[in-house]
């Protein structure tokens, strides 16, 4: 871990410049590869938190994705700055755009999100962005081109899912945001009406599940893939945003994180809602073990996608095919 920090830390002297924004392109033979971590919990200089370190080291060589996405509770302890920086190092080494949101957790140690934010903000590769005006920091879009021209073939939008309730007499979780749904409704009806009005295909990150997580497990028509083990932890209030992805017509898939026990995919109004695997150490609970990664393969000009879960180790698990995998013979 020590080995790990030094180099950062060199790293972090000789690279910190502003970054160019990457263009990210489907390939040659129209695919795209996500890894999707999720609560890496990271504490500095806790032996208990290398597992999550060897996990990401492990699963970049191995599949060698096109872009890394971190959906928040990166940081679980002081000091902050080098919690994060030290999670995102593999990233940097290894050359690789990735992109991140805010968890619950990120902001309660000694900086806040916009200090994170900043801090991490001109790092090489990094694609994470903010929108001023609205609800949280981490709410941005990442557009995805063919592999054979510059045309947006394909939209990745992140939330930012916030914290707590700050509602008096509603405890637990915040939601997304109602400027932040307002958001996303008119930069997907300005991609749709510049598309001809057909709409692009897209998918959604962020941490907090919506509360069609738990609706969806309450329904015994649900098809499901992967693991169950707790509830999910969903605000209390529903704010719309899966109304509004409804309407829309654009996102077919969510990738979210926050619950360490899930790492399940399960369909809801034609919508795959799914969980990454828990990817971080022995710092806070976890039952699935070992940690892990999920991947996501886009498919360029289709509303198709593989996914599945890599284990630390190198096991694959829950390795299926969207919508296909969900849909029965009637449909």
């Amino acid at each position: 871990m020590k080995k790990i920090i030094s180099l950062w830390i060199l790293l972090f002297a000789v690279l910190f410049t502003a970054n160019a924004q990457n263009t990210l392109k489907f390939n040659r033979n129209g695919k795209f590869k996500i890894v999707q971590f999720t609560d890496t919990h990271f504490i500095a200089n806790d032996p208990r938190s290398e597992p999550a370190i060897e996990n990401i080291c492990e699963t970049l060589d191995a599949e060698k994705p096109n872009l890394v996405i971190f959906t928040g509770d990166i940081v679980y302890g002081r000091p902050a700055d080098t919690s994060l920086l030290t999670v995102l190092a593999p990233v940097v080494e290894r050359n690789l755009p990735f992109a991140f949101v805010f968890g619950n957790h990120d902001d309660e140690f000694d900086l806040t999100r916009s200090q994170l934010f900043d801090l991490a903000k001109n790092l090489p590769g990094n694609l994470t962005a903010t929108t001023p005006g609205i609800t949280g920091i981490t709410n941005f879009i990442l557009p995805i081109a063919s592999h054979s021209s510059e045309k947006t073939c394909f939209v990745m939008y992140f939330f930012d899912s916030n914290a707590y309730s700050t509602i008096e007499g509603v405890k637990g979780y915040d939601y997304i945001h109602f400027d932040q749904i307002e958001w996303y409704r008119n930069q997907s009806s300005i991609r749709t009406a510049n598309n001809n009005g057909e709409p692009i295909p897209a998918v959604a990150f962020f941490h907090i599940p919506l509360p069609e997580y738990n609706a969806a497990a309450a329904d015994e028509q649900t098809v499901f893939t992967g693991t169950r083990k707790e509830k999910a932890c969903a605000p209390r209030l529903n704010s719309g945003l899966f109304t509004a992805i409804k309407e829309t017509k654009d996102i077919m898939a969510i990738f979210v994180g926050h619950d360490h026990d899930n790492d399940y995919a399960a369909y809801r109004d034609g919508i795959m809602l799914a969980y990454g695997r828990y990817s971080g150490g022995n710092t806070v609970y976890n039952n699935l073990k070992p940690n892990g990664a999920r991947i996501i393969e886009l498919r360029e000009n289709e509303k198709k996608l593989r996914t599945w879960i890599r284990l630390r180790g190198g096991n694959i698990v829950h390795d299926i095919e969207f919508p296909n995998f969900f849909l029965k013979e009637k449909e």
